[in-house]
């Protein structure tokens, strides 16, 4: 299962992110998004949980945590949109 992450601390790593999702069960991957240009965190990322019962158990639970002052907004994620997508 394909898991959003938003409004992530804008110093969160990729590996601090995984870390967080493997307290609840086996994480494939791990992708913090960053600006094409600058490098800098969007201030969102994906989680890819292969066990849907561990990924719904993860959203439940980590979905309002705070995160260095922050409370995370954690959700399935929905496929990207074309006309949205810019090439």
């Amino acid at each position: 299962m394909n898991i959003y992450v938003g409004n992530l601390p804008w110093s969160t790593s990729e590996e601090e992110l995984k870390t967080l999702f493997e307290g609840y069960g086996s994480v494939e991957s791990a992708r913090i998004i960053t600006d094409r240009e600058s490098g800098r965190s969007k201030g969102f990322g994906f989680v890819e949980m292969s066990d849907d019962s561990e990924a719904q158990k993860a959203m439940e639970e980590l979905n309002g945590k705070e995160l260095s002052g922050r409370a995370l907004r954690v959700n399935e994620a929905r496929p990207r949109r074309e006309e949205n997508r810019r090439f």
